[in-house]
């Protein structure tokens, strides 16, 4: 992202370039909005993301972050005793969020923050890709990624961040609900649970993490709930389009008249 969106996350956003950025209605929000950019490498945790937010931030005098999704958990909640040592204790990691979205080089910027809940795990799919890499155990469970996706709610709770409860909303569609699940039931996508295929749905891959396009629509959705109900002027029908349209002629005149001004 260059001027208006920066996401910092993991390897779910690391799929973005092929699905994600493509969703339709991230391509016509970027249209008018400016530039959509992602920064993540491949498996990164939220202790991960916080070493290395000095360089990958850029400084206001370059550019102006307006909007700043903060989309980690789903590594940090790997089990603490998985191989692929990937696992942050759930307190650091909250921490390690806070400091994220307090970091001086966000404040910087002054962005509008918007932290999002990791999904839930498909352990079914999950279980058939560690043993693929020669796990001997099942590297994440359900009812874990649900205490991080919990923390995350709660660190934007006290915090006063809007957050994007993508466990919930995946969950939702997976059939469970809230007000009757006790604590201890099976989750969906669980193995003491029958295989939950609305929820195998919205994964994209094996690996039952990794989301497909059903799977962004819904991301996607939740995240103009979230700027519609908080900051509605940046709704992206209520905002000019910062490059013009190829059939734009007087667009593009305006346009060259400002690449002439600051020029000159």
């Amino acid at each position: 992202m260059i001027v208006v969106a920066r996401r910092i996350s993991s390897s779910i956003r690391f799929h973005l370039p092929l699905r994600g950025l493509h969703h339709p209605g991230l391509v016509q929000s970027a249209a008018r909005i400016g530039f959509l950019c992602s920064s993540a490498a491949r498996g990164y945790t939220s202790r991960q993301a916080l070493q290395v937010l000095p360089y990958i931030l850029p400084s206001p005098e370059h550019t102006h972050i307006k909007l700043l999704l903060v989309f980690f958990g789903a590594n940090d909640a790997s089990l603490p005793k998985a191989q692929n040592n990937q696992h942050v204790p759930l307190d650091e990691y909250q921490d390690n969020l806070a400091k994220i979205i307090s970091h001086p080089q966000v404040v910087a910027h002054a962005p509008k923050i918007v932290l999002v809940a990791p999904p839930p795990i498909n352990e079914y799919m999950q279980w058939n890709s560690d043993q693929s890499k020669g796990l001997k155990s099942l590297s994440r469970k359900a009812a874990i990624t649900k205490t991080y996706a919990d923390a995350v709610v709660r660190l934007a709770q006290s915090a006063g961040v809007p957050v994007i409860n993508l466990w919930e909303a995946f969950m939702a569609k997976a059939g469970w609900k809230l007000d009757t699940w006790k604590h201890g039931d099976a989750l969906p996508g669980c193995m003491d649970a029958e295989p939950n295929d609305a929820l195998a749905d919205l994964m994209y891959d094996v690996i039952g993490l990794h989301l497909n396009p059903a799977g962004y629509d819904i991301l996607f959705d939740e995240l103009m709930k979230v700027i519609g109900r908080d900051w509605p002027d940046f709704l992206p029908q209520h905002l000019p389009n910062v490059l013009p349209l190829w059939n734009d002629p007087e667009g593009w005149e305006s346009w060259r008249s400002k690449i002439q001004e600051r020029q000159s």
